[in-house]
């Protein structure tokens, strides 16, 4: 890797964990030098401004792993119900790169983020459409399949169990812990099995 090209994910990288704990807002440009060591001149050859910077993390550093974290362990499920239910255990309890103290780093932007700037809204409803579309045609074949009820409507399914762990990642926020995952996947282990 070139050394620009070095630089500039190691601005992005090091932004990105600075924003993960702090919030976007509240994370200047000086932070982010002060944390990186790279001068000033330096940020401004690889980004117009600060807002540029965070559309290229999302784009080069969350989309990637998100894909790998939420995309991935839906595509080859044989079983809907318990492809959802051990991605979400997995994304709860197993994630190493999620911590519980700082929430999800899409949920956080969105809700930071998209009431005014529509950039940022664009590409963060890019990421939640494609885990929305993907987790709706699983439900789908799994009707198709006979895994899940026909008079299942697989939208819905899929908007509740999203709202679901966005909401229950708050409440891992709030008590620093993980405990607060557990009754949320008992719960949705029994929603699921309802669908069947």
């Amino acid at each position: 890797m070139k050394k620009a090209a070095a630089t500039r994910l190691h601005l992005l990288q090091q932004a990105f964990e600075l924003i993960y704990r702090k919030g976007y807002q509240a994370t200047s440009i000086d932070d982010i030098l002060a944390t990186t060591k790279v001068t000033k001149g330096a940020f401004y050859y690889h980004f117009k401004n600060k807002d540029e910077m965070g559309l290229a993390i999302i784009n080069e550093l969350l989309k990637p792993i998100l894909a790998t974290s939420f995309i991935e362990p839906l595509q080859s499920a044989e079983n809907p119900l318990d492809a959802i239910y051990n991605l979400m255990h997995g994304l709860l309890l197993e994630n190493d790169f999620l911590k519980v103290e700082f929430g999800c780093p899409a949920a956080n932007l969105t809700q930071e983020m998209t009431p005014w700037n529509a950039d940022f809204s664009s590409v963060l409803s890019e990421l939640t459409q494609q885990w929305s579309e993907l987790m709706t045609s699983v439900l789908e074949k799994g009707k198709q399949t006979g895994v899940v009820r026909k008079d299942v409507e697989a939208a819905q399914v899929t908007l509740f169990v999203m709202s679901g762990y966005w909401g229950v990642r708050n409440f891992g926020k709030l008590a620093n812990s993980k405990a607060v995952y557990l009754p949320y996947l008992k719960e949705l282990k029994s929603y699921l099995h309802s669908l069947t």
